[in-house]
This record gives structure tokens, C-alpha cells and sequence, in this order.
């Protein structure tokens, strides 16, 4: 052959293997990668597996060239070892992240933008408000709703009773009225609290400054401001030291979680308390915790707010799904994704885990759980930290904690402690 020809052939050759290798670098969802690697934490493979194991079968039945490949995380190292993976550009190609733990990693675009596909994302359009706000900044969306983990009132049924109490109030004045009662019947006993609410217990406050139309900060003309020392958020604050003055017998500066406020109320010494769902069962276990309760005395409902027919915001805790940005399978983790939180997928999530699906048309499930039922209603109206990147920082500064201790100590008045808060927020949230 002429040498003319066999460069010529060459070269052509060479064209041909360098455009299937760009084509192939182009699209490594469908032909370099084979395996998606999914972060979830421990509590779906200890409470859901079954939800896990399905969502995982569909997908895989339709992409017959792929696998996936779960690999369950702690909530105490995940932040730490997702950071080693994009640093070293190992990542993996889904993420669950708390929804308080998003505003970072969106605020550094370390996730993948979705918001041109959110149309595609199954329920998206009825998704708990609580939830897709804390996968959203600056109006992008960053993240899927999961699940989430909402508080009510777990109360003792037959204190109530006894009491001459015949039904749930429907309003903050009724729910002061049933306390009162209470301590009435049993307060001679130095250590019955009619509600246990310990000094720390932030969330549970917060809902009372939410419920009166304050908040704990706005972003104002490019900065963060502290607002807890808004006329609302004072009156907001006053009732609350009221309400934890006469009715509470809880330690001034524990919190909720040391010791476990349900583990208190098993022991029969507490009329009710604000709480998690997963809480209930925490407050009968005879093994573990000793609990003097049985499940016959309890009952829940959603904290009334002062205006009457109407539920107290509650701060819904809870889980989102995201895609780093470095992924290199991003459409194939976003199939993923929607596979996972289908309506078919949330259904089984809300009967087998028993926690509160992602979207606001499947809470009737738990319509007919007397242990499920009110935490779901209360999932409806709910309120969100500020989506700013130094949030975090505000709650490793323990500001509104101390704040409150402040206040039901009586070290300082409900202006001047929300006052320092407000201005500690401030400073931590605008830091550079």
C-alpha cells in the first residue's frame, strides 16, 4: 500500500479512537459507569431495609447496566468523610443529608442544581414546605425531600381523665387551662410537672416565636439580622418562661435529650410533653428505660396554637436526598432518586418505617395510628432554621440554648437575653 495511504488510514484510525473516547467522556452516565454509590444512614437500613432493597430492584430493572451500591453512614462522621471524598474527588453519587446539614454544601455549590428537573421528581409538587425549603437557596433547588420527623404533644390519657379533662385542646389559652388542671390534681407532688420542658429545649421554643409571627433571623438588604428581639418574639418569649414557670419542673439548664425527655415521662411523674414521634416508643420501653407506662395511658396531639383550630408550627427535622456536583453519574443518581421517593417507595416508607413521608398527599396513611396520626397533622405547619451558610455555627454556639437558660433561670430578662442573641446571631451568620 502506498505510505501515503497507511498515514492517511492512520490517522483516520487515530480520529476515530480519540471521538469515541471524547463521546465517551462526555456521557459517563450511560457507557464508563456501571456502578452508583448511595450514602444513606443507618437508620434505613435498621428501620427500612425493605424500602431500600425495592427502590434498588426497580431501578436496576430499568437501567439492566447498572448497579448500585448502598454504603450505610453514621450521623456523627458522614460530614467528615464526604468532605475527604471531595477533596479527593471520590464522591459518592447520592448523599442523605439532614436538612439542617444542607445550607453548606449548597451555599459552596458542592451540589448538583436540579431545578429544571424538579418537575420530573415524583410529588414534587406536594412536598412538606419544611423539607423542600431546606433543600432550596437563593430559589435553587439543590436536594429531594426524604423524609421527615415532626413534634406534638404526648400526653398521659388518663391523668387527663382524671383530671375532668374530656378532650384535646384546640388552642395555647385551653392547652395553659389543662395544665393548670393538672397541677391542680397533682401538684402537691414536689415533682410532677404537667408539661416537662427542660431549659435547653430550643426547638420546642422556637415554635412559640414562629406561632406569634416572629422568627430567629431575616436576610435584609444583603445581610442577616438576629430578629429575636422582635416585639413578636418577645411576647413570644414571655409566654413561653410563663408556661415553663408554673408548669414544669424540669432542670432550668438541661435539655430535652440528657435526659431523654420521654424516658422522664415513662417514669409517671409528667402530664405531657413536646415531642418526636419516635419518642412514644421510647417512653414505654420497660427493658431499657424502666417505664412505668403503659401504651393505653398515652395519647397525642398537634400543640395548639394561641389562635383557636390551629396547630403551633413545629420544626420538621428530617432527611434530603442530593447529587455532588463532582458526581460523574449525576442523571443516572437523579433516576435513582426518583425511584426511591416514588409514591410507591414513600407508601412503603410511611407503613414500614413509620416515619413522615416526604409529601404532604400520603400523611392520610397514618390517619388511623393514634401514634402516628397527630405527628403527621402537625407536619402540615412547620418552620425552618435561616438557610444561611454559618447556621451551623449558631447552633455549635449553643446561642439560643443559652439564651433560654437565661431567661427560665431569671438571670436576665426576656429583652436583654434576646437582645445578646439576637446580636450573636447576627455576627455569626455574616461572618466571612
Amino acid at each position: 500500500m502506498n505510505l501515503r495511504l497507511i498515514a492517511a488510514a492512520v490517522i483516520c484510525a487515530c480520529f476515530a479512537l480519540s471521538a469515541a473516547a471524547a463521546g465517551s467522556m462526555a456521557s459517563p452516565d450511560r457507557t464508563a459507569a456501571t456502578t452508583i454509590t448511595v450514602w444513606l444512614q443507618e437508620d434505613a437500613r435498621d428501620n427500612w431495609p425493605g424500602v431500600v432493597a425495592a427502590a434498588n430492584q426497580a431501578f436496576e430493572r430499568a437501567h439492566s447496566d447498572v448497579n448500585v451500591k448502598v454504603e450505610y453512614q453514621t450521623w456523627n462522621q458522614h460530614l467528615a468523610k464526604f468532605d475527604a471524598t471531595i477533596a479527593g474527588n471520590n464522591v459518592p453519587d447520592v448523599i442523605e443529608m439532614g436538612n439542617t446539614e444542607m445550607t453548606k454544601y449548597m451555599d459552596a455549590r458542592a451540589f448538583w442544581d436540579i431545578t429544571s428537573q424538579k418537575r420530573s421528581i415524583p410529588n414534587s409538587g406536594s412536598w412538606l414546605k419544611g423539607l423542600e425549603d431546606s433543600a432550596r437557596l437563593g430559589g435553587r433547588l439543590y436536594g429531594v425531600p426524604y423524609y421527615a420527623g415532626a413534634r406534638a404533644v404526648i400526653y398521659r390519657k388518663d391523668l387527663y381523665r382524671a383530671a375532668g379533662i374530656r378532650k384535646a385542646p384546640t388552642s395555647l389559652a385551653e392547652y395553659e387551662a389543662v395544665n393548670a388542671k393538672l397541677m391542680r390534681k397533682y401538684g402537691k407532688d414536689r415533682r410532677f410537672s404537667a408539661l416537662y420542658f427542660p431549659g435547653q429545649y430550643w426547638l420546642a421554643a422556637m415554635s412559640f416565636v414562629y406561632d406569634y409571627g416572629g422568627s430567629i433571623a431575616q436576610f435584609r438588604n444583603g445581610r442577616w439580622v438576629g430578629t429575636l428581639d422582635s416585639p413578636q418574639a418577645i411576647a413570644a418569649l414571655t409566654k413561653v418562661k410563663s408556661i415553663v414557670g408554673r408548669f414544669s419542673k424540669a432542670s432550668k439548664t438541661g435539655d430535652e435529650a440528657n435526659p431523654f425527655q420521654a424516658v422522664v415521662f415513662g417514669q409517671g411523674k409528667v402530664g405531657s410533653i413536646i415531642a418526636n414521634g419516635w419518642e412514644w416508643g421510647l417512653a414505654l420501653d420497660t427493658k431499657k428505660y424502666s417505664s412505668k407506662l403503659k401504651e393505653s395511658q398515652l395519647g397525642a396531639y398537634p400543640m395548639p396554637s394561641r389562635t383557636k383550630g390551629k396547630f403551633m408550627p413545629t420544626f420538621l427535622g428530617g432527611s434530603d436526598l442530593a447529587i455532588p456536583v463532582q458526581s460523574r453519574n449525576k442523571s443516572l443518581a437523579l433516576d435513582w432518586i426518583k425511584t426511591f421517593t416514588s409514591t410507591r417507595s414513600m407508601t412503603q416508607l410511611a407503613t414500614e418505617g413509620k416515619v413522615v413521608p416526604n409529601t404532604t398527599s400520603l400523611l392520610r396513611l397514618h390517619s388511623r395510628s393514634p401514634s402516628l396520626a397527630p405527628f403527621a397533622r402537625a407536619a402540615q405547619t412547620s418552620w425552618f432554621v435561616p438557610t444561611a451558610k454559618n447556621w451551623v455555627n449558631v447552633e455549635n454556639a449553643r446561642t439560643i440554648r443559652t439564651m433560654l437558660v437565661r431567661i427560665f433561670s431569671g438571670r436576665h430578662s426576656v429583652r436583654s437575653a434576646a437582645q445578646r442573641a439576637s446580636r450573636e446571631i447576627t455576627t455569626i451568620l455574616n461572618a466571612r
